[in-house]
């Protein structure tokens, strides 16, 4: 049977073309049923461009509103009740999706699937996962990459369950070390010691976790494969995020520039293009399609907002793959076992806490 995934219409920036685009690549390579939600005169009017789509299964489902990237998150999903966001989210929560990606407001959508769908029993705060490919040939994942700016301990702690959980999930049986990832604080130096108050006390409960916790990692850690999971809150891992994002970005016009500066590099880059489109889709984010938002009771996948139509159709790709691997139900029951030991006494970080050192 197949999976059916629902699709913010309204999110990206230059919406809804990618959606659209993304929801017909999707239904024509997966096994997926897609429900665009939005507007339905301004949906049907770009799936107007597309004639030859009429056999696909692509549904829409009409939402009056929509929030904007620069509305404050709390008072839009308030006000805005019939918003893509909350429409599409609900059609999860009445089961007629199995999960929801949107390229929109990303506090938004961490707002409205709190409130729509909830969180997990045990879980805190949801986190949101980045993939980044490494230069070992395999990928890390690294959370929170901005759902919390704020974090204490034993949300770093609930962090590190739900990366190792799915990790595993979605590399099994393809990296090294899929079945016992390696999770990593990120610190400002390897040794215990190093850091501040909040990853002293997270390096405490994390090291307790029958994990493969391998301690502190930097920030060079991130693309080298010596790690696969990256615990931090999700400040530090938004600034990493974005500044990853611009050096990428960076390298691809630099490197160009320098393959056509003279007809020798011309010649050269033409003989080998190959090669340097293989680099570029190693380094797209459109590849890895969005960030699933951990720790919800559903599957929500959060997208970049300059989303093109190929990062909506890997973005349903991996919310469908989500959703069939019950991966929601094996955190609750890690989540639950942590707190358990948290709560008799087990797993509490030591009273006396180290000056921060750099």
């Amino acid at each position: 049977m197949p999976t059916t995934i629902a699709v913010d219409a309204m999110g990206a920036d230059r919406a809804p073309k990618p959606e659209v685009e993304g929801a017909i690549l999707a239904a024509r390579h997966y096994d997926v049923n897609v429900i665009l939600v939005g507007r339905e005169d301004v949906i049907q009017a770009e799936l107007a461009h597309h004639p030859s789509i009429r056999s696909l299964p692509i549904e829409v489902v009409h939402a009056s509103e929509h929030i904007g990237m620069h509305e404050k998150a709390a008072q839009a999903v308030k006000h805005k009740r019939d918003s893509s966001m909350r429409v599409g989210l609900r059609l999860v929560r009445e089961g007629r999706a199995h999960g929801f990606v949107s390229a929109g407001n990303t506090g938004a959508a961490m707002v409205s699937a709190k409130m729509v769908l909830g969180v997990l029993t045990g879980v805190d705060r949801p986190a949101l996962a980045a993939v980044f490919p490494t230069a070992a040939g395999t990928a890390s994942i690294m959370l929170d990459v901005g759902a919390n700016v704020d974090c204490r301990p034993q949300n770093l702690q609930q962090f590190a369950i739900m990366g190792d959980m799915y990790f595993r999930s979605i590399f099994a049986g393809r990296f090294p070390h899929a079945e016992r990832p390696r999770i990593g604080l990120l610190s400002i130096g390897e040794e215990e010691s190093k850091g501040n108050e909040l990853t002293h006390e997270a390096f405490k409960l994390l090291k307790r976790l029958p994990f493969n916790f391998i301690g502190n990692v930097e920030g060079r850690d991130l693309y080298n494969g010596n790690v696969d999971v990256i615990v931090c809150d999700g400040f530090v891992g938004n600034v990493a995020l974005k500044i990853s994002e611009g050096l990428v970005e960076t390298v691809r016009v630099l490197l160009k520039e320098s393959l056509q500066a003279t007809i020798t590099r011309q010649v050269g880059f033409l003989l080998s293009r190959r090669a340097f489109s293989d680099f570029k889709k190693r380094l797209d984010y459109s590849e890895y399609g969005g960030a699933p938002l951990l720790g919800i009771k559903g599957v929500v996948i959060v997208s970049h907002g300059s989303s093109n139509g190929n990062a909506i159709k890997n973005a349903i790709r991996v919310a469908a793959e989500f959703a069939s691997s019950k991966l929601n139900e094996k955190i609750e029951r890690k989540i639950l076992a942590a707190n358990e030991e948290v709560a008799n006494g087990n797993n509490h970080p030591d009273t006396e806490r180290p000056e921060a050192t750099v």
